[in-house]
């Protein structure tokens, strides 16, 4: 019953429709499309927001373009309210020059100084006067590029100034009325403006005659996806980003891990700056701030690491006050005063009294710059964050100085300093030996999936220098953590354990670098390492490092070794009694040859020698027991040097400098420096005495290897 009744239904609906379009004549069709034509012309009106009003002031426009500073004096009044300090009229004729006629440029400033704001303005300047047609802003993340796009689109549909003399620009935003899902119906004399108005982008009005007629602003973080960032315009020409403004692009995070600062500096120099495609050149503004020693900001601003970014750094403080001791008075009546509720008034009224010996020898970037009513100037207000808390001002050095202090439990503590390795680096190629050397030794750090190596060459002084130094299996990039290998030892060693992997990379190492020869300057003759220590502390390396060194041809030449930490509580290594048949150094020794290994091993104090590595690279150019680097780029050894820091500790009466990891960077290289000057002890150098030994002359390899295996034959 009910399929009929659904069928008869159907049926009638079909017969009145039928019905209907024969009722439908002619003239009422002709009637129909009058009205809809009508209703189109009547909406098409209603969007056509011609015509543009014409600009209230030219003239103060016109000044403007050829002056941001005047630019932002002019339209930005609300954020910039406070007298220019010399700090920011120099960091906007740097902005402008970069804008204008290109280049790149990186600032620090102290927090608060409005480096954010002014390269907002910049923005807007640069696309407003045509100077460029696409942005892109990169923040260290999404969310903080979000953050600036929605700032000047603020700035675009409020600030009635920029509306009275850019009215081609802010006319058409206005008129959607806060309503950004008619852009797409927008019309100017019947054509689209074709604004864009998303999170992550603006689009300016196409306005025919205006310079700034479909402007680009693109927004994005500077690990998200950057490369290939173009637009493609309605006549199909595609335009790339011509200026890139870099806003903080790292994070407290990204800062701490050499890793990232690694990334970020490659995608800076890479993808970053590649934007405007491989035939145009790029502007490039980055306002940072340095969060620790050596992050992405403190490299970037390095104009000897970085000359192209043409880095400028400045501070709120040039000068602190000489009278420490006022002003101590003043941190103890001022702490006292807001523990007990209090506003700190008291210590306002105490330094308006004494402000005269207060302000000696200070000198602050920006005098206009403190807190009203509560402080008087701002050498008050510095003083007050620098002691906002009991700390050391940790905060302070890095948000306002931009020199911050080293990492918890580093205060004071000391380490191989990068500008010390860079001072020493000298005019000779990678792998020339220096004239007069005596000894070349070697080290390799075996790790389970990459085996660092380092050749050294030394005089008897203990004067030496890095010839070399590298890894196996390569990396294809330069800089890399043993965390996060592009290619590790198992992907290249097929079919064999660990132990075997490991074997065949020492074999490696030691075929190509451990039994070459290296060509002495000037002279002409060649030198081949005398000592190779292989590191053997890693306990799942320890049987493959001993039966490599005891099977190779040059066993009488390598060497497994253990670095030990020998604290300030623990028995000096000195103590040590010695038993027949040892061989002890300057802390090293190597044991009796042991019954189960069958093969001598090499045993010494990791803390004294890498103290003693440190002071080498602080030593003067020409003085004994100086260490020097062969000329080129190194930055991943230059971090890994810098890895670990010393602590003066003492105990049992002694006083010991203990060496502690300082970060998540790896320390490699630096245990093979330190394995390379343990081997040249062991050779014969002496840093106050010289050895009698005349340098060595050219000596072919097979004779070599066949000396060394008559020396191991008569040893046994």
């Amino acid at each position: 019953m009910s399929l009929f009744v659904g069928c008869s239904g159907f049926l009638y609906l079909a017969v009145c429709m039928a019905k209907k379009q024969q009722d439908v004549s002619p003239e009422y069709a002709k009637r129909k499309e009058i009205s809809a034509r009508c209703n189109a012309e009547v909406s098409q009106k209603g969007r056509d927001i011609a015509p543009i009003p014409k600009i209230k002031n030219p003239r103060r426009r016109n000044r403007c373009k050829k002056s941001l500073r005047q630019f932002c004096q002019t339209y930005f009044k609300g954020t910039f309210q406070l007298k220019w300090a010399p700090d920011h009229l120099k960091i906007i004729a740097r902005i402008e020059k970069s804008v204008i006629h290109g280049g790149l440029f990186a600032l620090a400033m102290p927090r608060g100084m409005g480096k954010t704001s002014l390269c907002e303005v910049a923005t807007l300047w640069a696309l407003a006067n045509g100077y460029h047609r696409f942005v892109a802003l990169i923040g260290a993340d999404l969310a903080s590029a979000v953050q600036m796009l929605d700032s000047i689109k603020s700035e675009l549909e409020q600030n009635e100034l920029l509306l009275e003399d850019f009215p081609e620009i802010c006319y058409p935003i206005v008129r959607l009325d806060g309503i950004f899902q008619r852009t797409g119906g927008q019309i100017l004399h019947g054509k689209p403006t074709r604004i864009g108005w998303t999170s992550d982008e603006l689009i300016l009005p196409t306005v025919p005659g205006s310079g700034s007629s479909g402007g680009i602003i693109r927004v994005a973080g500077v690990a998200g996806r950057i490369r290939g960032m173009k637009f493609k315009r309605p006549d199909g020409t595609a335009v790339r980003p011509s200026l890139v403004i870099l806003d903080d692009p790292q994070t407290d995070e990204s800062a701490r891990s050499p890793m990232q600062i690694a990334n970020r500096l490659e995608l800076l120099n890479g993808a970053i700056l590649g934007l405007a495609g491989p035939d145009q050149a790029i502007s490039a503004i980055m306002p940072c701030t340095v969060i620790y020693p050596g992050d992405m900001a403190d490299q970037i601003l390095d104009r000897s690491a970085f000359p192209a970014w043409q880095g400028e750094r400045t501070k709120m403080v040039y000068e602190f006050p000489v009278r420490e001791d006022l002003w101590e008075q003043y941190v103890e009546i001022r702490n006292v005063s807001l523990a007990g509720g209090g506003d700190g008034k008291v210590a306002t009224k105490f330094y308006r009294k004494h402000r005269k010996e207060m302000d000696m020898g200070a000198e602050i970037a920006w005098p206009q710059r403190y807190n009203k009513p509560l402080e008087i100037s701002a050498v008050q207000h510095a003083m007050n964050l620098l002691h906002r808390d009991k700390g050391d001002g940790r905060a302070f050095w890095s948000e306002y100085q931009n020199e911050p202090l080293p990492p918890d439990g580093q205060v004071g503590a000391s380490r191989i300093e990068k500008d010390s390795v860079l001072a020493k680096i000298v005019n000779r190629k990678r792998g020339i030996v220096p004239a007069g050397t005596l000894y070349l030794t070697s080290f390799v750090d075996v790790q389970g999936e990459l085996l660092y190596w380092m050749v050294c060459a030394w005089l008897a002084n203990f004067s030496g220098t890095i010839l070399n130094y590298g890894v196996w299996p390569p990396q294809p990039k330069d800089y890399f953590l043993l965390s996060n290998l592009p290619v590790k030892l198992s992907d290249v060693v097929k079919g064999a354990g660990l132990e075997g992997r490991l074997y065949e990379g020492m074999k490696r190492i030691t075929d190509k670098w451990l039994a070459r020869e290296w060509q002495v300057e000037q002279d002409g003759g060649v030198l081949t390492v005398e000592r190779a220590l292989f590191d053997a502390n890693w306990g799942q390396s320890t049987d493959a490092v001993y039966q490599f060194t005891r099977e190779h041809p040059m066993s009488a030449v390598l060497l497994p070794s253990h670095g030990k930490y020998f604290g300030a509580s623990t028995l000096p290594m000195g103590d040590y009694k010695k038993i027949r048949g040892d061989k002890v150094g300057l802390n090293w020794r190597v044991p009796a040859r042991s019954k189960a290994r069958r093969t001598r091993y090499a045993l010494y104090d990791t803390n004294f020698w890498k103290s003693f590595v440190r002071d080498r690279f602080g030593t003067a150019m020409g003085d004994s027991g100086s260490l020097t680097l062969f000329e080129g780029k190194h930055a991943l050894l230059l971090d890994q040097l810098a890895s670990e820091f010393c602590v003066t500790t003492q105990g049992r009466g002694r006083t010991v400098e203990e060496w502690k990891m300082s970060g998540d960077m790896d320390n490699h290289w630096l245990d093979c420096l330190v394995g390379c000057a343990v081997g040249a002890s062991m050779q014969g150098a002496e840093l106050f005495k010289s050895a009698r030994r005349v340098p060595q002359k050219s000596i072919k390899l097979s004779e070599l290897l066949k000396k060394k295996q008559q020396d191991a034959v008569g040893a046994k």
